[in-house]
């Protein structure tokens, strides 16, 4: 194993440990250790969104005016873009409500056809499908066509929610609470992966390195 690597890991471990000593309390060594991470992520981030979008697709360009005048209409969105910039000035930071606004308009406009065509309509296909060909199926579309509609009744505000529409609500509510526990178990697994590849990194990489076991 080359010095490099072997300080890698002793750097990787010790880091490691420091955000884990949150786990016992909040200290200096695990406020290093954060502040550290998010001024790595942010330089390492900016220098990826750079060479991949900023480079090739502002600068460049305006380098290569002279080849092709084409390239000048790249000045419209680097104009825009500043005068996002120009929020920090308060004399200026109107500038910036142009921009905010063809982006915003732009983006709903590019956005809610693809919502649409690629959420909306597979869903209700999904919810309209005709009842088969065997009895699992079925159960699956009957329990997926109650609670579209107990739920659309939940949210349903123009009718009080009192006798059977309150009922329906209440089933309604059952079924969002599903929803939002299989969501939040899905963050939990998540997590707990990451913690998983901690240990494994901290067992396998860092203490078998020292004992001769490790990658």
């Amino acid at each position: 194993m080359s010095v490099g690597t072997i300080i890698g890991l002793w750097l990787a471990a010790g880091l490691t440990i420091i955000i884990f000593s949150f786990i016992y309390k909040d200290n200096p060594l695990y406020k290093f250790g954060e502040h550290l991470f998010l001024g790595v992520s942010l330089g390492y981030g900016w220098c990826i969104y750079y060479y991949n979008d900023i480079f090739p697709n502002a600068i460049k360009p305006l380098q290569e005016i002279s080849q092709d005048s084409k390239n000048a209409l790249v000045l419209i969105p680097i104009i825009l873009g500043l005068f996002i910039i120009l929020r920090v000035v308060p004399s200026l930071a109107w500038l910036s409500r142009f921009s905010f606004a063809l982006y915003i308009g732009g983006f709903a406009g590019l956005a809610v056809p693809n919502v649409i065509s690629g959420v909306f309509l597979p869903q209700l296909t999904s919810t309209i499908n005709p009842l088969g060909p065997d009895w699992p199926s079925i159960i699956k579309q009957v329990v997926l066509l109650v609670g579209v509609f107990c739920t659309v009744v939940f949210f349903f505000f123009s009718w009080e929610h009192r006798g059977a529409v309150g009922k329906i609500g209440r089933v309604g509510i059952l079924y969002i609470m599903v929803a939002f526990g299989a969501s939040f178990g899905y963050t939990v697994m998540a997590r707990v992966s990451l913690l998983i590849g901690r240990i494994q990194f901290m067992l396998h990489d860092w203490i078998g390195s020292m004992t001769g076991g490790g990658g």
